[in-house]
Formats: C-alpha cells, sequence, structure tokens
C-alpha cells in the first residue's frame, strides 16, 4: 500500500489508520505525537509516541526535529488535523493527521498499555 502524498491547503497530510502503520513502521525517524488528555494516553497509545499537551508543547516545538515526519493522532482524527496545521505553521516540513485516531487504530494494530515515553519527563 503507497502512502498519500498529496497534501491539502494548509500542507499536512491525512492519512489512514493502515497509511499511518506502514509510516511507523517503515521510518525510524518518525515522531508519534498523541495528542490526548493524559489519562487516557497513560492508559494506552500507539509504542513511541510521545505525549504532546499545552503544557508541553513549547518544550516538544523545541526538542523535535522538524525535517522529520511528524505523526499526529487524537480520539478519532478530528483534532489531530488542527494540530497538523499548526504544526505546519511552526515550520514542521512532513507533517500527517491520523484520520479515525487512536481509536480506529487500537482496534486494529498493536498499543502500548503503559507509559514509556513521555515529553513532559525530559
Amino acid at each position: 500500500m503507497e502512502i498519500s502524498r498529496e497534501e491539502n491547503s494548509s500542507g499536512y497530510r491525512r492519512i489512514s489508520i493502515r497509511e499511518a502503520k506502514i509510516l511507523i513502521d517503515n521510518n525510524p525517524d518518525i515522531t508519534i505525537a498523541d495528542i490526548r488528555d493524559g489519562k487516557f494516553f497513560n492508559e494506552s497509545n500507539i509504542p513511541n509516541s510521545v505525549h504532546v499537551t499545552s503544557e508541553s508543547i513549547e518544550k516538544f516545538l523545541k526538542t523535535t526535529q522538524k525535517e522529520n515526519p511528524l505523526l499526529i493522532y487524537c480520539y478519532h482524527g478530528v483534532n489531530s488535523r488542527e494540530s497538523a496545521d499548526y504544526f505546519v505553521k511552526e515550520g514542521f516540513k512532513t507533517v500527517y493527521s491520523m484520520d479515525g485516531g487512536f481509536s480506529d487504530y487500537s482496534k486494529q494494530f498493536e498499543i502500548r498499555k503503559e507509559l514509556d515515553t513521555n515529553i513532559e519527563k525530559g
């Protein structure tokens, strides 16, 4: 399956959960940003994702390589679009918003059930 390279007018790409899985599996430099609230992030998340909140956003912007691909997900794939637009405006070069969000992803693929990575731990 090939990942759609078509950008919307904001400069980020909306991708399916299957495309996201391919992107994650084939791109070791990808940053995966979970923008859900802390309770849900701590309960389960996509492996190697970082939790990005309003409290951690400045650190995330300063410490994350903007040249590396950035995949953003939320609960259902709606709020991640707004966040994707924000990250494009902040200088990230290749930004993806995952349609269906964690809700759909967790039904199809492996998830992490405990907190291993959090940008706030720094």
